[in-house]
């Protein structure tokens, strides 16, 4: 697998914004940013909080490939966790050393420059007890290759945080907004793609992304539709009307857990755990 896991500049990935000093569970930033990361944290920080529990070890070991400048990293490491962030991008490893110095956490966080094809060159196999995989599978030429990578550095029991950009929500999108012909062919594409100009080189169903986690030797634990609603909504509406922040984030964390909103979402989290990990399994839906 020549690509890199991403390219090294991404302007589209979702991510979350750095935990307060205080405490990570804090009251979130009421912010679009954390419209369109909300579900992710919160399925993610649970899933954590579980191996904690059943591993006795408060510090977990965390790979995020691909992770760029840090920012799952960082508030993982906010978490107590020791990260390590692979990316092949020289200059997103160096924000992330700066966010992470600025955050306090620096001592926790190590970034590597690498990517999906050499993934052992850089890591330890089998060292990890959780691997964030978040909008790699798009640019891998190989998913199943990609997926089986990251898997083979789970310990033998370990979580893997799976997020991928969903086909629905692009065709959905596309629609909205007129280009019929486009979304036909996203429809009809292998990929997923609406066109030459699509800047997304693959996209997902819910389908074919459980089945490559089940097929690298994982259970699914869960799958949540990730910006059902957010990308649609028109952010003057979001931003001037009282409490509309609040209630498109409980909108986002109910439809998330439910199949049927699965098929329209932007994106698409898939929680993998190893065959015997009970621990991991959430015990219920997305923190509303």
């Amino acid at each position: 697998m020549s690509d890199p896991m991403r390219p090294p500049v991404s302007h589209s990935r979702p991510q979350p914004e750095s935990p307060r000093s205080e405490s990570p569970r804090s009251e979130p930033a009421r912010s679009r940013a954390a419209l369109r990361t909300a579900v992710v944290w919160d399925v993610l920080q649970d899933a954590l909080d579980r191996r904690v529990k059943a591993t006795g070890r408060q510090a977990l070991d965390v790979l995020d490939t691909g992770g760029g400048s840090g920012n799952f990293a960082v508030p993982v490491a906010g978490l107590g966790h020791r990260v390590t962030v692979v990316d092949p991008s020289p200059n997103a490893l160096f924000a992330l050393e700066r966010r992470a110095a600025e955050a306090g956490v620096a001592d926790r966080v190590r970034g590597v420059q690498g990517d999906a094809g050499g993934l052992f060159d850089v890591v330890e196999r089998g060292g990890y007890d959780a691997v964030l995989c978040h909008g790699v599978l798009e640019y891998v030429d190989d998913p199943a290759e990609g997926v089986r990578n990251v898997v083979a550095a789970l310990r033998a029991e370990g979580v893997l945080s799976l997020l991928a950009a969903g086909l629905g929500g692009a065709v959905l999108a596309r629609a909205l907004a007129g280009h019929f012909t486009e979304a036909r062919q996203a429809l009809a594409d292998p990929d997923g793609r609406w066109g030459t100009g699509d800047p997304v080189p693959r996209r997902f169903t819910a389908e074919q992304l459980t089945g490559l986690v089940e097929a690298a030797g994982l259970r699914v634990g869960a799958v949540h539709g990730v910006r059902v609603f957010a990308d649609l909504v028109p952010g003057g509406l979001v931003d001037t009307e009282p409490g509309a922040v609040d209630a498109l984030l409980r909108l986002e964390a109910a439809a998330a857990e439910l199949a049927p909103f699965h098929s329209v979402a932007t994106q698409l989290h898939v929680l993998g755990e190893t065959q015997g990990n009970e621990g991991a399994r959430p015990p219920g839906g997305v923190r509303r």
